[in-house]
């Protein structure tokens, strides 16, 4: 039996770096993880499956980063929650943050991105009971001064119907005046996200998905009996909305459910419509805090 014998390997990732450029951004994307979550408020162990980005900067003196030392970080808090779930996808990734620059000594700044599905309970316009998909996302970055951000986030898909058409249908004089006016359908993608200051239990993905719901022109549902989607498609069209009035809509509802945050605290809305008549898609955004838009 032939025995191999130890050899010490090389850190070229240590070597000094040819072109002297500092990285804003190194790491790995794409992780999937079983994530265990355990929300104060509700009883019962949440498993997310959760796809993550992870990176730290670079100095321009390094030629490249231990991108090894990631993943590793990753199944060492992993296996912690097992044992102890979470309290939530943000804090989560705000310890994988600051852990990783202690793990990269180099590294002043780092940056944690998670992505996973999320089902929520739901009553169908028929009365019936079922579950509906949405994503949860979360973010933290922390700086190696001590500062840390993390922020929760949903997305959600939902249904617009374009004011700009609807106009122009009411103006044709071809159209048959008996008949309300139609106009094109989209699929709405609508993202919120906000900051949650350390030591704030204040923001739940439940109330933030009801939040960008509400904003569409309609809901989308997986299941809808004949009646029930033509209930739905007129409901959408007395609702018209452009992916402006969609994003401003989310800024609306943020600062009346979270009166109580600080002005400094980062909200971000974002509306993407696929569009039905044209090859393109339309997008909205607003990246402000909650004093900006108090003011």
């Amino acid at each position: 039996m032939t025995t191999i014998k130890s050899i010490e390997l090389p850190d070229v990732q240590s070597r000094l770096s040819s072109s002297y450029f500092k990285l804003t951004r190194v790491g790995v994307t794409g992780v999937k993880k079983l994530v265990h979550i355990k929300r104060p408020n509700k009883k019962s162990v949440l498993p997310l499956t959760v796809t993550m980005d992870l990176f730290v900067d670079l100095p321009a003196s390094q030629k490249g980063s231990h991108m090894s030392r990631n993943l590793e970080l990753v199944s060492e808090i992993i296996n912690q929650t097992l044992k102890t779930p979470v309290s939530d996808l943000e804090s989560f990734c705000a310890e994988v943050a600051e852990l990783l620059l202690k793990k990269h000594e180099y590294a002043t700044f780092s940056e944690v991105k998670a992505e996973a599905d999320y089902f929520l309970d739901v009553i169908y316009p028929s009365g019936q009971k079922g579950s509906e998909p949405y994503k949860l996302v979360a973010e933290a970055r922390a700086k190696s001064n001590g500062e840390l951000t993390k922020l929760i986030g949903v997305k959600a898909i939902g249904m617009t119907t374009c004011p700009c058409a609807m106009e122009g249908v009411r103006k044709l004089e071809t159209r048959d005046k008996n008949c309300s006016a139609p106009t094109h359908n989209q699929r709405n993608i609508g993202t919120l996200m906000i900051e949650v200051p350390r030591g704030t239990m204040v923001v739940d993905a439940d109330d933030m998905i009801n939040i960008v719901e509400k904003s569409f022109s309609s809901p989308t549902y997986s299941i809808l009996k004949r009646k029930d989607e033509a209930e739905l498609v007129l409901r959408a069209h007395a609702k018209p909305k452009f992916v402006e009035d969609v994003v401003r809509d989310i800024l609306s509802a943020v600062l009346k459910r979270y009166r109580d945050l600080p002005d400094e605290v980062l909200v971000i809305a974002r509306s993407e419509s696929e569009e039905s008549i044209h090859k393109h898609n339309a997008f909205a955004e607003r990246v402000t805090t909650l004093g900006e838009l108090r003011k």
